[in-house]
């Protein structure tokens, strides 16, 4: 059986199954890979939505010490980072390190414990200096997004924060840097490029931009206000490494 195509005044015979695939709708591509397409093409994100503490200041806060390069604090927050809708928070389930020794057990535990709010009894002080958290996540994840209140009871501005992750606990394998305020480079990790920023009950969210690794290291250098390393909380939003 054959079928005629008619092109201009010409008119040609083809097999049956030729004019079928001609006959067939035309979708902008190969209609056996639609399905497979549409799964690679798909947005599956969603904002991040935080649970906030209770802010303790309100009003604009004083001018930043000179040498600084703070970023104005907006009047309003801007929209959300969004992220896949399966990533969690997986910080409670880390195990938490520090550079300083004499943070306990029980110190490190109250940075991942949920509790963000601007009293005393939350938030955890290291010693001065260049000092340094770190989190084992227990295997290789999907990093989109670390969030960190280091201490919002005053508008202060930590200095030094710098935010890595490796694949290896000495951070010497497949090492990056999400976020470096320090362009200065007094901590020797390389001159960073993000600006500073003022302390309050919104944290700090870093886009992580779905980095794998196991590792994430936070590092600070002190506060304008506080010579000593002050962490509330950190939250790490991600899912196991595909």
């Amino acid at each position: 059986m054959k079928e005629t195509l008619t092109v201009g005044k010409h008119r040609i015979w083809l097999p049956c199954a030729t004019a079928i695939l001609l006959a067939l709708p035309i979708f902008g591509g190969n209609p056996l890979l639609a399905d497979d397409t549409q799964k690679t093409n798909a947005t599956d994100l969603v904002p991040l939505v935080l649970k906030l503490p209770a802010p303790v200041f309100v009003g604009t806060p004083k001018a930043a010490p000179p040498g600084t390069t703070v970023e104005t604090m907006p009047d309003k927050p801007g929209p959300p980072l969004q992220i896949p809708k399966d990533a969690q928070n997986i910080a409670p389930h880390a195990k938490i390190t520090c550079s300083d020794k004499n943070a306990t057990r029980a110190d490190l535990a109250k940075i991942s414990d949920g509790d963000k709010e601007a009293d005393g009894d939350a938030i955890v002080q290291l010693r001065k200096g260049l000092q340094w958290v770190q989190f084992d996540l227990g295997g290789n994840q999907e990093i989109y997004a670390i969030v960190i209140w280091h201490a919002h009871d005053t508008a202060k501005i930590c200095q030094s924060v710098i935010v890595q992750v490796a694949d290896d606990e000495d951070f010497t394998d497949n090492v990056r840097t999400l976020f470096n305020n320090d362009r200065q480079n007094s901590a020797g990790l390389g001159a960073g490029m993000d600006r500073q920023y003022f302390e309050t009950f919104r944290g700090k969210t870093v886009d992580a931009k779905g980095a794998r690794a196991r590792y994430v290291r936070l590092y600070s250098n002190g506060s304008t206000d506080n010579r000593l390393n002050e962490y509330t909380e950190v939250e790490i939003y991600g899912r196991p490494a595909k």
